[in-house]
C-alpha cells in the first residue's frame, strides 16, 4: 500500500471516529447513588428493578435516562400506574413500598425524578431533594409520604411541576415555595396540610393550575392569587378557609375553573366572579355565603358548572340568567331563595333538585306558585 493510500486510510478512520457516537456510561458515583436509592425500597411482582443491573446506569436500566453530553443521570421516571406497558400486559397497577433514600440527592445533575401511584411508599420526603440544582419536575403523587414539605422547596429555582397529591403529607405551606420562578403546575391535593396560603402567593407568576384541595388549609384566599396572570384552575375545595372572595378574583384573565366548595367562606359574591368572562365552571357550595346572586348575567355568561348550594342566599332567583349563553349544570338548592323561578332556559331542563331546601321558590320544576 502506498503513502497515499495509508494516509486516505488514516483519514477515513479518524473519520469515522468522528461520527461514530461513544458509548455513554455513567460514572460510578451515579451508579452507587441509583443503588442506595433502590436497596430502600422493594418491587418484587413485576421486578422493576431487575434491570438495575452491570456497570452502566445509561444503558438498559429502567425508568433512567442520561444527559448524553456528559453521561449523567437525569431523569428517573418509575410510575406504579396501569399506563406503562409492563402494566397493562398484566391488568395489574404496581404496588412498591419502602421509603425515599436521601441517596436520590447525590444525583446532582437530576432533572426530573418521578415516583408516582405506588401506593406504600412512605416516610418522609427528603429535605436534601432541595439541594437538586437541575431539578424541574418532582411528582410523588399516589404514596403514603408523611411529614412536612421540605421548608427549603424554593431552592429549586428551575421546578416546573411539584405534584404531591394523595400523600400523608403534614405541616404547613412552605414560605419558600414563593420563590419558585418557573413553577407552572402545583398540585397538593388530598393530604393534610394545614395553616395559611402564604400571601405573596401571586408571586408565582407563570403558574397556571394551584390545586390545593382536600387538606386542613385555614386562613383567608390571598388576594395576590389575582395577580397570577396564567392561572386557568384554582381548587381550594374542601378546607378550612374563611373570610371573604376577594373582588379582585372575578377579573382574572384566563381563569377557568375556580373550586371552593366545602369551606368557611362567608360574605358575599362578588358581583365580578359571575361577569369573569373564561369562567366556565364555579363552585361555591358549602360555605356560608349569604345576600343575594348578583343580577348580572348575560350572553357573555357560559358556565358547565354553577353550583351555589348549601349557603345562606336570600332573596329570588336572578331574571338574568336566562339570558345567558349557557348554563349546564345549575345548583341553587339549600339555600334561603324565595319567588318564582323564571321561565325558559336553563330552567327548562333542570330538575327539582336544583332547588329544593329553599324557603319560598315555586314553579316549575317545583309546585306551581
Amino acid at each position: 500500500m502506498g503513502s497515499k493510500d495509508k494516509a486516505l486510510t488514516l483519514l477515513l478512520t479518524l473519520l469515522l471516529l468522528a461520527v461514530t457516537p461513544s458509548v455513554i456510561s455513567c460514572p460510578p458515583s451515579d451508579r452507587a447513588a441509583l443503588l442506595s436509592f433502590k436497596s430502600a425500597l422493594s418491587e418484587t411482582f413485576h421486578g422493576i428493578f431487575n434491570s438495575w443491573s452491570g456497570p452502566n446506569c445509561c444503558s438498559n436500566w429502567r425508568g433512567v435516562s442520561c444527559d448524553p453530553t456528559n453521561s449523567r443521570v437525569a431523569d428517573i421516571t418509575l410510575r406504579g400506574e396501569s399506563e406503562d406497558p409492563i402494566y397493562e400486559r398484566t391488568h395489574r397497577s404496581g404496588h412498591m413500598s419502602g421509603q425515599i433514600s436521601p441517596a436520590i440527592c447525590r444525583l446532582d445533575r437530576l432533572t426530573t425524578f418521578i415516583l408516582a401511584d405506588w401506593k406504600n411508599i412512605s416516610g418522609p420526603i427528603p429535605p436534601c431533594i432541595t439541594s437538586l440544582p437541575f431539578l424541574r419536575i418532582l411528582d410523588l403523587v399516589g404514596n403514603r409520604l408523611s411529614g412536612p414539605l421540605p421548608s427549603g422547596i424554593g431552592n429549586l429555582k428551575h421546578l416546573t411541576v411539584l405534584n404531591v397529591a394523595d400523600n400523608q403529607l403534614s405541616g404547613v405551606i412552605p414560605a419558600s415555595i414563593v420563590n419558585l420562578p418557573e413553577l407552572k403546575h402545583l398540585d397538593l391535593t388530598n393530604n393534610r396540610i394545614s395553616g395559611r396560603i402564604p400571601s405573596s402567593f401571586g408571586r408565582l407568576q407563570l403558574l397556571s393550575r394551584a390545586l390545593l384541595a382536600r387538606n386542613l388549609i385555614s386562613g383567608g384566599i390571598p388576594p395576590s392569587i389575582a395577580t397570577i396572570y396564567r392561572l386557568s384552575d384554582l381548587d381550594l375545595s374542601m378546607n378550612r378557609i374563611s373570610g371573604t372572595i376577594p373582588v379582585e378574583i372575578g377579573k382574572m384573565a384566563v381563569l377557568a375553573s375556580l373550586y371552593l366548595d366545602g369551606n368557611l367562606i362567608s360574605g358575599e359574591i362578588p358581583p365580578s366572579l359571575l361577569t369573569c368572562r373564561g369562567l366556565s365552571i364555579l363552585n361555591l357550595s358549602r360555605n356560608a355565603i349569604e345576600g343575594r346572586i348578583p343580577d348580572v348575567f348575560g350572553v357573555g355568561s357560559y358556565f358547565m358548572e354553577l353550583d351555589l348550594a348549601y349557603n345562606k342566599l336570600r332573596g329570588p332567583i336572578p331574571k338574568s340568567l336566562t339570558s345567558a349563553a349557557y348554563i349546564g349544570h345549575l345548583d341553587l338548592s339549600h339555600n334561603h331563595l324565595c319567588g318564582r323561578i323564571p321561565v325558559g332556559s336553563p330552567f327548562d331542563h333542570l330538575e327539582a333538585s336544583s332547588f329544593i331546601s329553599n324557603d319560598c321558590l315555586c314553579g316549575a320544576p317545583l309546585p306551581k306558585c
